[in-house]
């Protein structure tokens, strides 16, 4: 295979998508501290909002997150309300996750809220472009966040 020309070269994905990932978490923050969440706790929200309850070691593998390391996320989003912790019937050492209804509201303004600070880039393609980018991202997005 011949070696393409430098003028021939896309950039790597990577190098494309970070810049607009540091802008798109920096845009989420102020959303989440103004509902007094962090981006871990947004993202914990979510998960439990998609499943029904899930184990803390469930939550944490399909997260990406360490188990032991999200416990303060879990005591701070309980404390608020947000999420319940439940022994399992069947396994008293393990505890079962849910989002409460406060959660889910939260969750909801939040990602509201995000999605309409979004519309700062979508609006930069037109109506095709943005539903095959949409569309795109959602395959190429791992089973458990799509």
């Amino acid at each position: 295979m011949a070696a393409k020309s430098p003028e021939s070269r896309r950039p790597d994905l990577a190098a494309m998508l970070a810049p607009l990932l540091r802008e798109l978490v920096a845009a989420e923050e102020p959303v989440l501290e103004a509902h007094g969440l962090t981006m871990w706790g947004y993202v914990v929200l979510l998960a439990l909002d998609r499943s029904s309850m899930r184990t803390q070691a469930a939550l944490a593998a399909a997260i990406g997150a360490d188990k032991t390391r999200i416990i303060r996320t879990l005591d701070d989003l309980q404390d608020d309300g947000y999420i319940e912790r439940r022994p399992d019937p069947d396994d008293r050492r393990v505890r079962l996750l849910a989002i409460t209804d406060a959660g889910r509201r939260v969750k909801n303004a939040v990602q509201d809220e995000i999605q309409r600070g979004e519309e700062r880039w979508l609006s930069e393609l037109g109506v095709e472009e943005r539903r095959t980018f949409l569309r795109a991202l959602e395959r190429l997005t791992p089973r458990e966040w799509g």
